[in-house]
């Protein structure tokens, strides 16, 4: 044992004079009285092994669902980026007669000025109609009319990656439309204009990119197809008309609701003029071509617009986004069928606060008062005091206050009018049910199309 401790190196001492260290010894305290103290060398800190690198957080909400296959490589364009489809030019046909009587109302107007603006004004308003389509009217139209703005850096980003892919399968120029934001509560985007898709914040924050891209490549399904400058220019050479008409029917409501013998007398005849307007029209100069289409027109233009959403549904399909188009239709589905309608029973309480009695129309509590009356306090009645042999000392009169819990007004039941918004809310949401399951329906049968004629 000697020999093998006396073969190995001994500890040499360090460069600043210290003694050396032998492993495992511990070392000793300085001695009193030195000159210096010795300090004892530190020793070299050891990296520690390296460990694994941990695996990401899993990401959430729409970044987390993130599965749109970004296409590489040379980019392919059509020749023809836009064209009118069945849809559009029927939009266009059965707006003709409609666009006729506007042109009459215009020409009208124009003569009740001045008989020479007659002559400049119509020609004037035909050649309008192209001025929609200009970029700066456009936006005017996009922020004033449709609540619509620009989207921020950060959505910039999201929806340039989007777009990108959508208009690269598509073969379409991405410059040629414009990406706006649209504050709405809907998993939807808008087509407007003739430039101009707009997605909603709400689809922005829930929506993936895949579904993201789905509902764009709907979008430019609809400029494609031509929906959208059909339906705008369909839409403005139709304005006067549909003005002019309102205003009647405004005119015959007030006369009829004055209640006064002279403002029904004034009602009366002129409802009979405008029917005998219209059957001579019809029958007698032979022109029901025109009056025919003005009273089936909205029919008509819903089912256009039903038309014009299955082939811009088809043309999503046909870009590669059916699954996720149809996604995002059961989602719009699902929300349309239970629609947000206000609550019509008893308000709900505070927890821990005992219910409050509900006041109908005809009905007063003890010390409730009528909305917009003032309250008197009323005490209560003589009562015995409990546990008394004593009968006859009653309380003293006490004022009952009119608002037991304050700041809990008493619960009201809905009036004529929130029944009213609420059952025409539940008009649009069925609505809105129905045309959602159309689409779902109708994508779901292209997709079949689809792998039919995919070659086995």
């Amino acid at each position: 044992m000697r020999t093998v401790l006396r073969d190995e190196p001994q500890p040499a001492y360090g460069d600043d004079g210290s003694p050396p260290v032998h492993p495992g010894e511990a070392l000793p305290a300085p001695r009193v009285g030195d000159d210096a103290v010795r300090r004892p060398v530190a020793a070299r800190p050891v990296a520690p092994p390296p460990q694994p690198a941990a695996p990401p957080a899993p990401l959430t909400g729409a970044a987390g669902q993130d599965d749109l296959a970004l296409e590489q490589g040379r980019r392919m364009r059509k020749s023809v980026q836009r064209g009118i489809d069945g849809a559009a030019l029927s939009h266009l046909l059965v707006t003709v007669p409609i666009g006729l009587i506007s042109l009459g109302v215009v020409t009208f107007l124009s003569t009740m000025v001045n008989p020479v603006l007659a002559m400049i004004v119509p020609v004037l308003w035909l050649f309008s109609g192209p001025l929609v389509f200009q970029r700066k009217v456009e936006a005017a139209i996009a922020r004033r009319l449709f609540g619509m703005r620009r989207p921020t850096p950060e959505e910039a980003q999201r929806l340039d990656v989007v777009w990108e892919q959508v208009t690269r399968r598509a073969g379409v120029d991405r410059e040629t439309y414009e990406l706006w934001i649209q504050e709405r509560t809907e998993l939807n985007a808008t087509a407007a204009a003739g430039h101009i898709v707009a997605v909603t914040r709400h689809a922005m924050e829930r929506l993936p990119n895949s579904r993201l891209a789905a509902v764009l490549a709907h979008e430019l399904g609809h400029h494609v197809g031509g929906h959208t400058w059909a339906a705008m220019l369909a839409d403005w050479y139709a304005l006067p008309a549909r003005a002019a008409g309102r205003a009647v029917l405004a005119l015959l409501f007030l006369l009829f609701r004055t209640k006064h013998w002279a403002g029904i007398a004034c009602g009366g005849c002129l409802s009979l003029m405008i029917v005998q307007a219209l059957v001579m029209f019809t029958f007698v100069e032979g022109m029901w071509w025109v009056v025919l289409p003005v009273a089936a027109g909205p029919l008509l233009i819903a089912w256009l617009h039903r038309r014009a959403e299955f082939r811009a549904d088809a043309y999503a399909v046909g870009l590669g986004f059916g699954e996720a188009l149809e996604t995002v239709l059961v989602a719009e589905a699902q929300m349309a069928a239970v629609p947000g309608a206000p609550q019509q029973g008893p308000a709900q309480s505070a927890p821990g606060m005992p219910p409050f009695p509900q006041q109908y129309q005809g009905q007063q509590y003890p010390g409730q008062p009528y909305p917009g009356q003032n309250h008197l306090p009323q005490p209560y009645p003589p009562q015995p005091y409990p546990g008394h042999a004593y009968v006859g000392q009653p309380y003293s009169a006490q004022p009952y206050p009119a608002q037991p819990y304050p700041g809990q007004p008493y619960p009201v039941p809905p009036g004529p009018e929130s029944l009213k918004a609420a059952g025409s809310g539940r008009l649009v949401a069925r609505a809105a049910h129905t045309n959602a399951e159309a689409r779902l329906k109708n994508v779901r049968l292209v997709m079949s199309q689809q792998i039919r004629r995919s070659p086995s």
